[in-house]
């Protein structure tokens, strides 16, 4: 098995690497990359974070139903991993608090068939390392947050689970990246040169910056990419939207969850509550649709939020793929161009892993983390 990239020699020898895209997953390439000596540019349209990553959620965990005997659960498990590091890392050299914190969940059921399949996805949940799992009824659940609804039969708690600040990580990513000799600008990217088979330039609509190696990273935007390499990359972006409410009463010390639903209360004193999915094309506009959508959900989880004061709302597009998984891995066909997204509403817990494999495939062609069911040429046989 290869090394993991932290404990690889220096590589200055690397031919310069060209990141696309400003959001967790390119701002980690970055980062790992300068850790590991290569000079690289990290360019963005638009600014850092300015997309899904700046407006996600930032919960970090992987026990959701939707992990069990999933290839992206060891992703998962690094990007945590690689979180609680960068915790004790990322603000002593960007000056950047990602406001990291442990953070628990609770998993509400509201009916009898949620309650068992939750419980029946109880067994799988307590083998992991590093979690605390148990299943509380309706009275210990509200001895634990009264507000959450008397009609909840149930939910389980997850403790091990943490989140994060994510427009702060990315900032800090990208900027502990400078600090260690990356450039960060601003620039479109409009096409990559291809010599010999061989990615050689990325275009811009200032011009060509000559590189060794291309790392697109750019979200549903990669879509893009593919066109340019000749090839279909069916990444697409899935519109999610977030509340932020002031409520009155002490904070929700737990992410309270339902489905695809959630709210905390995050360190700047607001309860963050979400999401929705919608298939809207690139629009990012928040929409009274959404808000409606997000406060119903949050009304049968803790019918007191009715008495909140929305504050903002927020929309962003998270890329997504038609199978579910990640694109990460080699381009096909083209030497040199490595692909990483698709992390959909995952983005923000894979982001530091999936950062963590592209800058290893950059330096040592290979990596220690097992990506071979996300090669991105997967969609070229398909």
């Amino acid at each position: 098995m290869p090394q993991p990239l932290e404990s690889l020699p220096k590589q200055r020898a690397v031919a310069d690497v060209v990141i696309v895209g400003g959001g967790i997953v390119g701002a980690a390439t970055a980062y790992y990359l300068a850790n590991a000596g290569v000079k690289c540019t990290l360019l963005e349209r638009d600014s850092i974070a300015s997309h899904a990553s700046g407006f996600a959620y930032g919960g970090i965990g992987g026990l959701g139903e939707g992990t069990v005997h999933s290839p992206t659960f060891p992703i998962a498990t690094e990007g945590f991993r690689l979180h609680r590091q960068l915790a004790r890392e990322i603000k002593l050299e960007s000056g950047v608090d990602p406001e990291y914190r442990d953070r628990p969940v609770l998993a509400l059921a509201f009916d009898r068939a949620e309650a068992d399949a939750m419980q029946a996805h109880l067994r799988w949940q307590k083998e992991q390392q590093g979690y605390s799992v148990s299943w509380l009824g309706a009275y210990e659940l509200r001895a634990l947050e009264p507000r959450i609804s008397e009609r909840a039969h149930g939910a389980v708690r997850i403790d091990g689970t943490a989140d994060v600040d994510p427009y702060r990580l990315v900032l800090a990513l990208a900027q502990a990246a400078e600090a260690r000799g990356a450039t960060v600008r601003s620039a479109e990217v409009v096409g990559l040169d291809i010599y010999k088979g061989k990615a050689v330039a990325v275009r811009t609509r200032l011009g060509s910056i000559p590189c060794g190696a291309v790392v697109v990273a750019s979200g549903p935007w990669a879509a893009e990419c593919g066109r340019w390499l000749g090839f279909r990359l069916p990444v697409r972006p899935l519109k999610g939207q977030i509340l932020r409410l002031r409520m009155p009463g002490p904070p929700v010390g737990f992410s309270i969850g339902w489905g695809k639903h959630y709210a905390t209360t995050k360190p700047d004193g607001l309860l963050w509550a979400g999401s929705t999915e919608e298939d809207a094309g690139f629009d990012e506009t928040a929409t009274a649709a959404g808000r409606d959508s997000i406060m119903s959900a949050l009304m049968r989880m803790a019918p007191s939020t009715a008495d909140a004061l929305l504050v903002r709302q927020t929309a962003c597009l998270r890329p997504v793929t038609p199978d579910g998984l990640i694109a990460l891995g080699p381009a096909p066909g083209v030497e040199g161009v490595f692909i990483g997204t698709g992390g959909g509403r995952q983005g923000i817990v894979l982001g530091p892993a999936m950062g963590m494999a592209l800058a290893e495939l950059v330096v040592s062609g290979t990596s220690a983390l097992p990506i071979a069911p996300f090669d991105p040429g997967r969609f070229v046989s398909a």
